[in-house]
């Protein structure tokens, strides 16, 4: 028997002496006894990394806490928050060490009396502790710039591997990160190292091929049972929205995102039959004057008439990457950052009262493509079935127009050129120019200024054509890094971040008009600049209303569309009938938007995130979430005071209910259909007689 040999043995044999030699009392931790002895056995690894990831879990939820200290709610939900965080805390750690867990009980019984295996031990060790510190970074950095935890963007972000990557690239320094990363992860492991827990734990004492494996299920089902029950909406809610973002955990509400990308509406939101459903959604869209052209009654299709001569101008609609209304002066800023937008406002017909539907652009082009509300989970720009459908394009179309979409990035981020494709518009985006058409660009896309030169073409194209044409032009330079040409603006590029993004927008939107003003084509098109949807939605509330305003202004330089302003509310869906109605326009619609200047219908805002639905209309607001529950609040547009219902609003409930039902209905049936040719040619004039 050789000296290691005889040392395994008597070490195998001796618990308590092991304990006496390697004793926590005098290092820099001092942990309880119960937990030395399990950190003493073969799945003490597991024991350190539930230590390791809670801890650092402790210091992320910290962290952000005194990031938001602004906005988060300073009160006892504050230790309901640190306690549910603790909950999910440790039903991420239970999850995530599962696969450690596995490898400790499949490994030999002699395995940490190898050298070699020792030293791999620590450098996998090494490589867990960096990749826990590499996500709290990034939970870090995903908060800084959406003030949530991990969700459906983060999963999207995933896929989309090219532009995240060199978006991060870009508006981080990321070999400082990555140095500091890799000496917190030095750090980190020099204390573990230092408390003596590896050690305790690498020389445990051998145990049977039986006991090893009865530990091991015991490690792997508990955890697994616990992760498995506890589900994302057992949450409770909070006053404050903050302080439900800061309970999360980031990894676990990562996955949950990803489980619940698509959400079945009447398995987990609060329905009524779906005749119902339909027959209130009718009687609401009807305000507008409107007649039904079918007696299906699942089909929101209909004849919309308005008097007038109808026109035929061209339309380049501007959609601009995050373009709060409260980074303009007309709606409070004193940055001056939009001093050519607010000038063009002067000469614009402006919707003043304007919300976005969504926290994302495909949701912002869902609504002014569609006209459809956000249907819960994706959008439906990102799902299946989603070609051939009602559409402002199918209605541009049916008059002779020639439609395109033209993006000054890759168009195959979030399924863009795919939707845009199957609905009819050619594309044109950044693979499709040539290089020479780049002068300059970062990872999401060529600078502005490019972009509206590739639509000066695409323009004199048109013109030379003799087709009027409907321009859904969409823009990048407004998002993180915040990187265009030197020299445009008096804000540097990239370190001004959303402002200078925002003033260079500005400017090049007035380059651009000036530069058309110049055009044969200039007075008969009509310029719509919109956003998208606001820099950001979080706030205390569930659904923070005023941080969906969003500007929307028609500009006519031909005076088809007089100046002035709109004061009624209105949401993205009611954009293409409110176009089309300027126009003068009478066509068959399956459109869930209004006219705002044409109808007799209680103004309403429809608005959601990725799981809650709001319908917003007289200071009210009803918001309907999964596991079939809703809420209702008063709010104060101009204090944003968000006060809870005392008593049940049914009739406002039904109403929402009818709007965000029949639209999950009416895409799953696959109803909401762009007209055939012998369906335009039937109802060209109205209901046939």
């Amino acid at each position: 028997m050789n000296r290691r040999t005889a040392h395994a043995k008597n070490h195998r044999s001796d618990l308590p002496a092991l304990h006496v030699k390697y004793t926590l009392s005098a290092v820099l931790i001092k942990l309880p006894l119960f937990l030395e002895r399990l950190v003493a056995t073969r799945h003490g690894g597991t024991v350190i990394f539930y230590l390791l990831f809670m801890a650092i879990s402790l210091v992320v939820r910290i962290a952000l806490l005194f990031k938001s200290a602004g906005s988060v709610g300073w009160d006892l939900s504050l230790l309901a928050s640190f306690f549910w965080g603790f909950v999910y805390d440790l039903a991420a750690a239970g999850l995530w060490a599962l696969p450690i867990t596995l490898m400790l009980t499949l490994l030999p019984a002699k395995w940490f009396e190898w050298r070699w295996a020792r030293v791999l031990t620590h450098l996998v060790a090494l490589g867990i502790t960096a990749e826990l510190l590499f996500t709290a970074v990034s939970e870090w950095t995903f908060w800084d710039e959406f003030s949530v935890r991990f969700n459906f963007i983060a999963v999207d972000y995933l896929v989309y591997t090219v532009e995240v990557i060199g978006n991060i690239r870009e508006s981080y320094n990321m070999p400082a990160i990555f140095a500091g990363i890799g000496i917190a992860t030095a750090l980190v492991y020099w204390t573990l190292s230092r408390t003596g827990l590896l050690k305790l734990w690498m020389e445990a004492p051998r145990v049977p091929m039986k006991r090893r494996f009865m530990a091991g299920a015991t490690w792997f089902v508990l955890p697994l049972a616990f992760g498995l029950l506890l589900d994302s909406r057992h949450l409770p809610e909070f006053k404050n929205d903050y302080n439900r973002e800061l309970a999360k955990n980031g990894p676990w509400s990562f996955v949950a995102a990803f489980r619940n990308n698509k959400l079945d509406y009447k398995t987990f939101y609060p329905s009524m039959p779906v005749d119902e459903a339909f027959a209130q959604l009718r009687t609401e869209l009807a305000a507008d004057g409107s007649v039904p052209l079918t007696d299906n009654p699942h089909d929101t299709l209909r004849f919309v008439s308005n008097e007038g001569t109808p026109i035929q101008p061209n339309i380049i609609q501007i959609t601009v990457e995050s373009l709060s209304a409260i980074y303009m002066a007309r709606y409070g800023s004193d940055r001056n950052i939009t001093p050519h937008l607010d000038e063009l406002m002067e000469k614009s017909l402006v919707f003043d009262n304007y919300y976005a539907t969504g926290t994302r652009t495909v949701r912002g082009m869902e609504a002014m493509v569609l006209s459809l509300p956000p249907t819960p989970g994706r959008s439906i720009v990102k799902r299946l079935r989603n070609g051939n459908m009602f559409s402002l394009g199918s209605v541009f179309r049916s008059r002779g127009y020639d439609t395109a979409f033209i993006y000054s990035g890759y168009g195959y981020f979030d399924n863009m050129n795919a939707f845009f494709g199957n609905n009819g518009y050619r594309i044109v985006d950044r693979a499709s120019v040539d290089k020479e058409d780049i002068t300059f660009a970062n990872a999401w896309g060529a600078c502005d200024e490019d972009l509206f030169n590739w639509t000066l073409r695409e323009a004199d194209q048109g013109a030379e054509s003799g087709k009027p044409f409907h321009y859904f032009v969409m823009t990048t330079s407004n998002h993180r890094p915040f990187t265009y040409p030197d020299g445009r603006i008096d804000l540097p590029s990239k370190i001004s971040g959303r402002d200078g993004g925002v003033k260079y927008t500005d400017y090049a939107i007035n380059k651009f008009l000036e530069d058309a003003s110049n055009k044969p084509w200039f007075k008969n098109t009509i310029f719509v600049i919109v956003s998208d949807h606001c820099a950001s939605v979080a706030g205390k509330s569930e659904l923070p209303v005023q941080n969906y305003h969003i500007p929307l202004m028609i500009y006519a330089p031909g005076g088809q569309i007089k100046p002035g302003r709109v004061d009624a509310l209105m949401s993205q869906i009611d954009f293409p009938p409110t176009l089309l109605g300027l126009l003068n326009w009478s066509y068959p619609s399956r459109f869930y938007g209004w006219d705002v200047m044409n109808t007799k219908g209680r103004p309403r805002v429809v608005l959601g995130n990725y799981q809650k639905l709001g319908l917003f209309r007289d200071d009210q607001l009803t918001i309907l979430k999964p596991v079939k529950q809703f809420s209702q609040f008063g709010f104060d547009p101009k204090s944003y005071v968000v006060t809870p219902f005392e008593h049940e609003d049914k009739a406002f409930q039904d109403t929402a209910v009818a709007y965000y039902q029949s639209a999950s209905a009416m895409y799953e049936e696959d109803t909401y259909r762009e007209l055939t040719p012998e369906e335009l040619a039937r109802y060209k004039n109205g209901p046939p007689e």
